[in-house]
């Protein structure tokens, strides 16, 4: 008799079920522009350097991903840390200008007495 592995998603996320190969088919019947809308994919078309595909395909396979995805990983990165430091630059100007505006000459804000 067979050992019964609870069907429990933990048992799913480490991999007790679910990889063992005489379970995996290809499916026929995929809807590619489904899957892509499903999963929030728009396909493009980009020439990278053959080198640098390379490096993509070793750092994904010593992280046990496929490169593709490790690409979207990294561009996904970069546009969130730009995003943030466009967004700080911008804070900060906007606290600069809030600042000048708020400085009144008048009252010897900024300046220093010699005596």
């Amino acid at each position: 008799m067979a050992k019964k592995i609870e069907g429990t998603p933990e048992a799913w996320e480490d991999g007790s079920l679910g990889r063992e190969e005489e379970f995996v088919r290809v499916s026929k019947n995929v809807d590619d522009a489904a899957l892509n809308e499903a999963a929030g994919l728009q396909p493009i078309s980009i020439r990278l350097q053959k080198s640098l595909i390379e490096d993509f395909k070793m750092i994904a396979e010593i992280n046990g991903i496929g490169y593709q995805p490790l690409i979207r990983q990294v561009l996904k990165r970069f546009a969130d840390s730009e995003k943030r430091r466009i967004l700080r630059e911008k804070s900060a100007d906007m606290r600069s200008l809030d600042d000048d505006e708020h400085h009144d000459p008048d009252n010897g804000e900024g300046k220093r007495a010699y005596g």
